[in-house]
């Protein structure tokens, strides 16, 4: 007779173990460790001793049944921790008392390939709990795993098996991996594999008593899995490689589609993380406060994005939008309309316009890509804000004396739609309000309708302004705190972008604004102007430098000009001074040589002032620079 092969190959009566059988679905799972009603044996009605495990699986259609049942089990799972965890209660205690299983440390994810020794590190175990102590212990992940009779000292030393091994490069323990199929433990290969895995000195029962089956995933070896039974019970038969070959195969893909998954939420909220502002600016007469939450675990990434935008004049566009969907292609959308919403608003860009060519710039990247958007832009000299929505949640004012209203805001169609005009309003925004953009997440949920979350939102703000009294305005951080507070339990269906803009605005005293003809003469008379200003305003000690620059920016605007130009002085934390003109054309710092007549305008405008730069506008152009008043 020729000697049994390492993976114990059955006889030709046997089933081939090699070949796995497909589990119809459907098929109900087998009884527990209980066995059948009142105790008795399924086959022969005799009553079964206390303690005695589940009744062995000697039949095809039994060990079908529990294939089905396990698989389905195992495939309720969406993380790698609910895969595994399936596994275990999967097959303990109906197939096996004991198991133990290993995994890659790390875990590939999809084609890359992995550097350094491959290691197999303990994620899970489970036995069967103890009927005679049902006592506890813990396992490896923190919770408890019930412990087995102390009769069983075979399985029990098995249990505390070392967390980590490497496997060696051509050891017994690699080439049963490389094989594939599950072996039993009284094979030569397990046999030597076996201690690798476990560590020295470490025991499994004797005979048909282990299996140690190979976790394989779309195109590698990803763990292990170790089953046992106690001596009391029937031994594994032939058939039971079968079952542990299933029971693996459909592990190892879970395991392959969890660690897919994660990795591509990962990406994708690390992606739209990256493209929300990392800090905002701090414009004139305006402070601001953001917060933004992912959704909940089963659909964390959405696109939704909040942005503060300096334009010229000293005013700010405030800006909140939802791209419609859960995935990477939402983030990646977002960004790009974002990206879209700098620029336009960098061209200085009334609010509905903003909108018109951000939904013709949706339709070109897909005919479903839709958002939805509201865009407004608050001026501190004249304290108005001008708003254009488009098919966004009415943002929400706070007043100082504790008054809060929706915004009358026309709702406009989702960006993408096409075909739609969007219309602005014009509204007052006095110092001490706060305005709140929002996404439709904090106000809407599977337990609320939209309308009902913006009157509680509306009803929140009031409430907490009532805290700090009529004559001061709820810190802005705060108050974004307390607006997330509303969230109940069954409200993180969605991600959710919050900004919070306190307007303060610019008093009419500390503003100084003259219009300029484009005449040789202006020059002169601008230092004149603002030297008159700064001694109104007791600034005297930076009248040299306001002198200096005001004359060089000026210059350059009467050179070109066709039309008058303006000047404007906006004391604030800092002096202002902006320059307007009609010629689109900014100007660039450049060296000038030795031997140019000008060009050395904007060098001393960049040496001296805090800070500078030029904007283009519908009309024109505005060149500004900063100083510091101390």
């Amino acid at each position: 007779m020729p000697p049994t092969s390492e993976h114990s190959q059955p006889s030709a009566s046997e089933p081939d173990p090699g070949r796995p059988r497909p589990a119809p679905d459907g098929v109900p799972a087998q009884p527990g460790p209980s066995g059948p009603p009142d105790g008795e044996e399924r086959r022969t009605g005799r009553p079964r001793p206390p303690g005695a495990g589940p009744v062995a699986m000697r039949r095809d259609g039994d060990r079908l049944r529990f294939v089905g049942a396990a698989t389905r089990r195992i495939a309720r799972g969406i993380d790698l921790d609910e895969i595994v965890m399936g596994l275990c209660r999967a097959t303990v205690p109906t197939f096996s008392d004991a198991i133990l299983v290993y995994l890659r440390d790390p875990l590939p994810v999809g084609d890359e390939r992995p550097a350094g020794p491959l290691v197999l590190r303990l994620r899970r175990t489970d036995r069967l709990r103890s009927i005679e102590e049902g006592a506890e212990e813990p396992d490896t992940e923190g919770g408890t795993l019930p412990s087995l009779q102390v009769v069983q000292p075979d399985i029990t030393d098995v249990m505390g098996t070392a967390e980590l091994c490497e496997v060696r490069h051509g050891g017994a323990l690699a080439e049963v991996l490389r094989g594939v199929r599950p072996v039993f433990a009284d094979s030569a290969a397990a046999r030597a594999a076996l201690p690798e895995l476990l560590g020295e000195g470490r025991t499994v029962p004797t005979g048909r008593r282990a299996i140690l089956a190979p976790l394989r995933g779309r195109r590698r070896v990803i763990g292990a899995a170790v089953f046992l039974r106690r001596p009391d019970r029937p031994a594994f038969e032939a058939d039971d490689l079968l079952v542990a070959a299933q029971l693996a195969t459909h592990s190892a893909l879970g395991i392959d589609k969890a660690v897919l998954y994660g990795r591509e939420a990962y990406i994708a909220d690390e992606l739209q993380r990256t493209m929300l502002p990392e800090t905002l600016p701090r414009p004139t007469g305006v402070r601001l406060a953001s917060r933004y939450l992912p959704a909940a675990e089963t659909a964390r990434v959405g696109g939704d994005w909040y942005d503060a935008i300096p334009l010229p004049g000293s005013r700010v566009a405030l800006v909140v939008g939802d791209v419609m969907g859960h995935s990477m292609t939402s983030a990646a959308i977002m960004g790009q309309l974002r990206t879209t919403a700098q620029t336009l608003a960098g061209l200085d860009l009334p609010p509905q316009e903003v909108l018109h060519h951000l939904d013709e710039q949706a339709q070109r990247l897909g005919s479903d890509r839709m958002a939805t958007c509201l865009y407004a832009v608050y001026d501190p000299v004249s304290h108005r804000i001008t708003i254009a929505n488009a098919g966004h949640p009415p943002p929400v004012l706070l007043h100082l004396g504790g008054r809060a209203e929706v915004l009358r805001v026309p709702p406009g169609a989702p960006i993408g739609v096409g075909g739609v005009d969007f219309e602005a309003v014009e509204l007052d925004a006095p110092a001490g309000a706060t305005l709140l953009l929002y996404t439709d997440g904090l106000v809407e949920s599977r337990l609320r309708d939209v309308w009902t979350g913006i009157e509680q939102l509306r009803e929140r703000l009031a409430a907490t302004a009532q805290l700090t009294g009529p004559d001061h305005p709820p810190p802005l951080e705060a108050l974004c705190d307390e607006v997330l507070d509303m969230l109940g339990p069954g409200d993180r269906d969605d991600d959710i972008a919050l900004l919070a803009a306190r307007f303060d605005g610019i008093a009419p005293s500390d503003v100084a604004y003259w219009f300029l003809e484009p005449e040789s003469a202006t020059p002169s008379r601008a230092r004149r102007l603002a030297r008159s200003a700064l001694a109104r305003w007791g600034l005297e000690e930076l009248t040299d430098s306001v002198e200096l620059l005001v004359s060089e920016v000026v210059t350059n605007a009467v050179r070109y000009a066709s039309r008058p130009i303006t000047l404007r002085l906006l004391r604030t934390d800092v002096l202002r001074c902006e320059v307007g003109d009609d010629v689109p054309q900014l100007p660039r710092l450049r060296q000038a040589r030795a031997t140019d007549e000008g060009g050395r305008g904007l060098y001393l405008v960049n040496k001296m002032a805090r800070r500078w730069g030029a904007t283009r506008l519908s009309t024109g152009k505005v060149v500004w620079f900063e100083l510091n008043r101390s």
